[in-house]
């Protein structure tokens, strides 16, 4: 398959997009591979990047005082991800994007990035669906899972995102609950 059908497929959705209009600025998301477990982003590193999944996902994540790691996202095939915060202010993040196996993403620097979404209104559009969604995400994660019992938030998870549950191991899963591997284990057999 093309390296930019997925993200053609993803525009077009979005957009109505037609491939002539996408190729006109496809070659600007530049394609790389990740290993398991490889680091994009650091803590206190600026982000310059947008990326986009093709196979594999993508874990955004930031440490809590006691050295935990707390999950906020997952970038899975066919979406973007990016420490959104740093993206945008070009100030260090406080997260980490980290490849959770081995990944083919697209890139985009944020210069281009920002060039496109002046230049292409599609890419506008895009840029839009994506601060909405996460706005949107972040919203539902906050009061869907805040004040509940953990293993309401379990149940919240597989309701609302099964597929971290089918890809992922019980100490990211529990790292994006809030609760240790154990616990989400117990969890797990009350189920």
């Amino acid at each position: 398959m093309n390296m930019y059908e997925l993200l053609y497929q993803y525009f077009k959705e979005k957009t109505n997009i037609d491939r002539d209009r996408f190729n006109e600025f496809s070659d600007y998301f530049k394609p790389s591979q990740t290993s398991n477990k490889e680091f994009l982003l650091r803590i206190g590193k600026v982000c310059k990047f947008n990326y986009f999944v093709n196979k594999g996902c993508l874990r955004i994540f930031s440490l809590n005082e006691a050295g935990d790691e707390m999950t906020r996202y997952f970038t899975f095939e066919g979406k973007f991800g990016t420490a959104l915060s740093s993206f945008i202010e070009q100030k260090p993040s406080f997260e980490f994007i980290q490849s959770v196996e081995k990944s083919d993403i697209l890139m985009i620097s944020r210069k281009d990035f920002y060039m496109l979404v002046d230049a292409f209104p599609e890419v506008n559009i895009i840029y839009r669906d994506i601060l909405e969604m996460a706005y949107v995400t972040s919203q539902k994660r906050i009061y869907g899972l805040q004040g509940h019992t953990a293993l309401e938030r379990l149940k919240w998870l597989i309701a609302y995102q099964p597929k971290i549950l089918s890809k992922l191991s019980n100490k990211v899963i529990a790292s994006y609950l809030g609760v240790t591997p154990y616990t989400l284990s117990r969890l797990k057999s009350q189920l």
